[in-house]
């Protein structure tokens, strides 16, 4: 049964709005300065103070600029913040560039490959219309950025540098989707007319070389050895001839990415807490790093956390970035904004229903790098961004401890911290989730 709003229901509105005897300043302070300047809580400003028991040094911030390649940033921070410190150098960056240009070949063959998989699905059902969507984007998980790593290595900025595009994603990817599109209609065409698989993969790569051509022409083409050359703080100079990419991560950073572990926190009913989780259909490179989560309380996720910062090793982590914060001063708190003084109601949802009803999604992935212990329990943490110097303090924002339980959902620490209960829930076979999980979201805030 349905109900329309008539003229009665709106004048009963009105009159209980205008009996608010605040009602004409807010309105006015309102429609003047927007939502969030009328209804900021300087309170949480004054308390979000740029100070921290624990950090680490860091150096300069940054830059995505209009892409939405956060996760990729946040996980080569993590790797110059260990090289910065290693090789005496300072503010080195890594080419974020390098890493973007093998994504989206990857994503490009990774989406064909769905589509070939999915040739007998029903154009119009979910599945193939998720996957139509969006066929690739700027974002990305921790486990994809592993798999990049493994199968090109990285290299530093100066070797592969950003271009228009790198920085400047929109219409690269308006494009690349196009083509794409277009890519998956003849495969399903050629499917139809019974053409057999090896002429469809035939097909394919003609397909991945136009794509390599039009990445080529808008990041550049990916170098296969380079010269490594730089001076280091004390005025050093060092040279290091015609290396590999794969040869520079070994040498310079060292890491075993396969050492790390995804660790969520997702409070919803259909997700024990001590179980690990994949997505169907989630990833970038075919027969890469498969996506694993393991689910966690929320105050476990944070302990792990402390423990990798306190021994020196900063963390990538994943957020809902959008919720209760102020991009211009760098303040993430649930306390910033006071809706309930202003409109007589909240917002507010807990996590869990957050993430059921839609209203919470891991869109942006930074670099945790110091923390406020009080009592050995956190009360705010010190957060690196990639969006520059002209947002929070050159950079580094600063979130509550309150709003690091709302609104982050991943973090990613060396698996030594976990305990032997949860090394063990580690290894188990994981859940799959459906692809259209908010489990399944990717790291893109711009």
């Amino acid at each position: 049964m349905t109900k329309k709003i008539d003229k009665v229901l709106v004048e009963a509105f009105s009159k209980k709005l205008h009996d608010y005897p605040q009602n004409q300043v807010i309105k006015d302070a309102i429609m003047k300065n927007g939502i969030q300047a009328s209804v900021q809580n300087n309170d949480s400003v004054v308390s979000m103070n740029h100070v921290f028991s624990e950090e680490i040094k860091t150096g300069k911030v940054t830059n995505q600029k209009q892409s939405g390649r956060c996760w990729m940033f946040a996980a080569l921070n993590t790797f110059t913040h260990k090289l910065n410190d290693l090789f005496n150098l300072k503010d080195f960056e890594l080419s974020q560039n390098y890493t973007n240009f093998w994504d989206k070949f990857e994503k490009a063959n990774y989406f064909l490959e769905n589509i070939l998989d999915t040739v007998e699905e029903p154009l119009d059902g979910r599945l193939v219309s998720w996957l139509l969507e969006t066929p690739q984007q700027d974002g990305g998980q921790w486990d994809m950025f592993v798999s990049l790593i493994d199968k090109y290595g990285v290299v530093p900025k100066q070797v592969m540098p950003e271009t228009f595009h790198s920085s400047n994603s929109a219409q690269l990817n308006q494009l690349l989707d196009a083509t794409l599109r277009k890519d998956a209609a003849e495969l399903r065409r050629l499917h139809g007319e019974g053409k057999p698989e090896a002429e469809l993969q035939q097909v394919k790569e003609g397909m991945l070389s136009d794509i390599y051509t039009l990445l080529v022409y808008t990041l550049g083409e990916p170098p296969q050895t380079f010269d490594f050359e730089f001076r280091d703080e004390d005025h050093a100079f060092h040279r290091e001839e015609s290396i590999t990419p794969h040869a520079f991560f070994e040498k310079y950073i060292g890491i075993n990415l396969h050492d790390y572990v995804s660790v969520i926190n997702a409070p919803t009913g259909d997700k024990p807490y001590e179980q690990t989780y994949t997505v169907d259909r989630l990833g970038n490179v075919v027969d890469g790093t498969p996506i694993r989560y393991l689910n966690v309380e929320m105050e476990t996720l944070k302990d792990l956390a402390v423990k990798q910062i306190k021994d020196n090793e900063s963390v990538w982590f994943g957020c809902d970035v959008g919720q209760d914060s102020n991009r211009k001063d760098g303040i993430m708190d649930t306390a910033l904004f006071d809706y309930e003084q202003a409109f007589g109601f909240s917002p507010g949802m807990s996590k869990a229903d957050r993430l059921d009803f839609k209203d919470g999604l891991l869109t942006h992935a930074m670099v945790l790098t110091g923390v406020n212990l009080v009592d050995n329990k956190p009360n705010r943490w010190k957060v690196e961004n990639s969006w520059g110097e002209k947002v929070g303090d050159k950079g580094y924002f600063v979130m509550s401890d309150e709003w690091m339980n709302e609104y982050t959902y991943q973090v990613v620490v060396h698996k030594k911290y976990l305990s032997e209960e949860l090394k063990q829930a580690w290894e188990q076979e994981p859940v799959v989730l459906k692809p259209w999980d908010p489990m399944g979201s990717l790291a893109i805030m711009k």
